[in-house]
């Protein structure tokens, strides 16, 4: 159970993750300013699909990977700390924030300087938790292992 309900919740984490960088930047970049509203204040209701996919992926993984030392399931447990610190410090906080700007109508300086840095946050967490997605396929066989196949000069 725990190998078909660990890739699920990763994956569902990092889409939703994903759909917040994205609509984030589009609506900034293409959007209204209804929209951008719109937008700011739905994304820390999305945290009630985020926050249990990301505890149930942190949770899963821990167990699947029990016992092993080293490999890629280690460097998968390193990503880890920064991934959380980095959305409990800066992303969660930065959502809340945003969402209760753009439901003052503020867009202002203080609104996109955050906004800036829920960005950048938020594109480091995407890499890493696709880093770590991709670790995952090549422990599983599903994508090849490049370090693998290399050969000795």
């Amino acid at each position: 159970m725990t190998r078909l309900v660990h890739p699920v919740a990763g994956a569902l984490a990092l889409l939703t993750i994903l759909s917040f960088w994205l609509s984030t930047a589009l609506v900034e970049l293409f959007g209204t300013i209804p929209m951008i509203v719109l937008v700011k204040q739905a994304i820390p209701w999305g945290f009630l699909l985020l926050v249990p996919s990301l505890a149930i992926a942190g949770g899963s993984g821990m167990a699947l990977n029990r016992g092993r030392t080293g490999g890629l399931g280690m460097e998968k447990k390193r990503r880890m700390p920064f991934i959380a610190a980095n959305g409990i410090l800066i992303l969660a906080p930065a959502a809340f924030f945003l969402a209760w700007k753009a439901g003052q109508g503020q867009l202002d300086a203080a609104f996109y300087a955050v906004q800036i840095v829920e960005l950048l946050a938020g594109a480091v967490n995407v890499v890493l938790l696709g880093l770590n997605m991709r670790d995952g396929l090549r422990m599983t066989g599903r994508i090849g292992n490049r370090r693998a196949r290399r050969k000795p000069a």
